[in-house]
């Protein structure tokens, strides 16, 4: 293919962050959102034969549930919120949030997530119909989202399903794996090319401000 790539990238903020917690507890580190995007362009660059420069993410979104101020404030999360909103804002990514729940199930506290899986999907398909993306990047696991998938490629979308398996946790759903045309799973391609890691991930600091939350 010869010409400009345009490409729509919509991330799963849920797994976006177990895949930083894991990475952070592993290595003290997360994912660089400037270089996880370069790598995306690149790759796809290479694959359709475009130079890099003609192959750009024109619109990157990112969704998430999140407490109320008051409750941030007292979970000491609101820095960690603001400084990953700050790196949002630095890569163009626009940010959709709705509000975190909790209630008491069984004597243990529940925090309950409503409603940003459809959203994710609504504005995937909306916006792939009308900016005519070439290519949809998905930052998820969520068999949830096997159905978007699939519509995206009726719109005769080209469709990247890109995950991280560090544990359990992140487990990619096989339905949405098998939907999904193209699948690049990070765990592999970092194994195989040991630089792409480095270059994926920014270190913290070995000694965390102890009044700090978890981190995006």
């Amino acid at each position: 293919m010869l010409g400009y790539l345009s490409i729509g990238v919509f991330i799963d903020g849920g797994y976006y962050a177990k895949i930083n917690r894991s990475l952070k507890k592993q290595e003290n580190s997360i994912i660089r959102v400037r270089s996880l995007f370069e790598f995306i362009t690149e790759r796809l660059a290479g694959e359709e034969n475009v130079n890099p420069s003609d192959c750009q993410i024109t619109e990157a979104h990112y969704f998430r549930g999140r407490f109320r101020v008051k409750e941030a404030y007292d979970k000491h999360l609101l820095y960690n919120e603001r400084k990953f909103e700050d790196t949002l804002i630095e890569n163009d990514v626009v940010f959709h949030y709705k509000h975190l729940k909790e209630v008491d199930r069984d004597g243990r506290t529940e925090v309950i997530e409503k409603g940003v899986d459809v959203w994710f999907a609504l504005e995937a398909y909306e916006l792939a119909t009308f900016r005519k993306f070439d290519y949809v990047v998905l930052i998820t696991g969520d068999a949830d989202h096997e159905m978007l998938v699939r519509k995206l490629k009726a719109l005769k979308t080209k469709v990247v399903l890109l995950t991280w398996n560090l544990t359990d946790a992140e487990a990619t759903s096989p339905a949405l794996k098998e939907e999904a045309p193209h699948h690049w799973e990070l765990g592999d391609l970092t194994e195989e090319a040991p630089q792409l890691r480095r270059r994926l991930l920014y270190k913290l600091r070995e000694q965390p401000l102890p009044e700090l939350g978890e981190s995006f």
